[in-house]
């Protein structure tokens, strides 16, 4: 395993991994401060491997090994990363594979290389998560959104607590989704684990809901926020070869 960087004028470089192979891209997308070491990507990789799959899987800027400060990062900064790292390997086709808030990023990754995109899997997928975030916020924490600049909320998969910041919360608002419908030309697959406590069930549902096309939304038994239990993995896997027409 070699980690290579993406050098950019004027921007963080960017940290990745990439196999080369002649059948579509996966292109992997991580979750908010989560790094392309977690094991769904690491499984996928050794996957597209054994079949000659091209793969990358790459940290956002202020994340894992990538330069930059994770605070400065906004969830249009983390697009443009992704689609850097598409442009540097200009794939053909590719099936976009993007968990927790990484189904926002491969969205709008997606959106920005349509003609390229074969198939679109979103596990537990959090568009828009940052409106919801704040509905869920006390009045304390508002106020201090807005006076202080930032905000720490529990992580329970983390003894780290997350950290959202005011300019993280507004500029987002530009790239939200979920306030109209869209017509794909793509396959969408939404994977949720019914007993995700992070992303609801109810918000896959609202994100299905909003996509016309070939979309289905598969609600799994037993499944928590990081669906990777054997079974999740190789479901997964399942998905991404049915959309790579293997």
């Amino acid at each position: 395993m070699e980690i290579s960087y993406l050098k950019r004028e004027a921007k963080p470089d960017l940290a990745y991994i990439y196999s080369e192979g002649s059948l579509p891209l996966v292109i992997f997308c991580g979750g908010y401060r989560s790094d392309m070491m977690g094991t769904k990507a690491s499984y996928l990789e050794a996957q597209c491997k054994a079949r000659g799959q091209a793969y990358v899987r790459f940290d956002y800027s202020g994340h894992g090994k990538s330069e930059g400060l994770f605070e400065e990062g906004t969830i249009g900064s983390w697009a443009d990363d992704a689609v850097a790292i598409f442009d540097m390997i200009a794939p053909k086709s590719c099936v976009i594979v993007g968990s927790s808030m990484g189904g926002w990023i491969g969205l709008l990754l997606a959106q920005r290389r349509a003609e390229h995109i074969q198939g679109y899997i979103g596990i537990a997928p959090a568009p828009d998560f940052t409106e919801d975030m704040y509905t869920k916020f006390s009045e304390e924490q508002q106020r201090g959104l807005k006076e202080q600049g930032f905000v720490k909320i529990p992580n329970d998969y983390s003894d780290e607590p997350y950290h959202y910041s005011y300019t993280f919360y507004t500029e987002a608002k530009a790239h939200l989704l979920l306030h109209k419908q869209y017509q794909v030309s793509y396959p969408m697959r939404l994977l949720q684990g019914l007993d995700d406590s992070v992303v609801l069930p109810e918000h896959a549902k609202r994100v299905a809901s909003c996509f016309q096309g070939d979309v289905s939304l598969e609600l799994i038994k037993g499944g928590d926020h990081s669906l990777s239990r054997d079974e999740d993995l190789e479901r997964l896997d399942t998905h991404i070869r049915e959309l790579s027409s293997l």
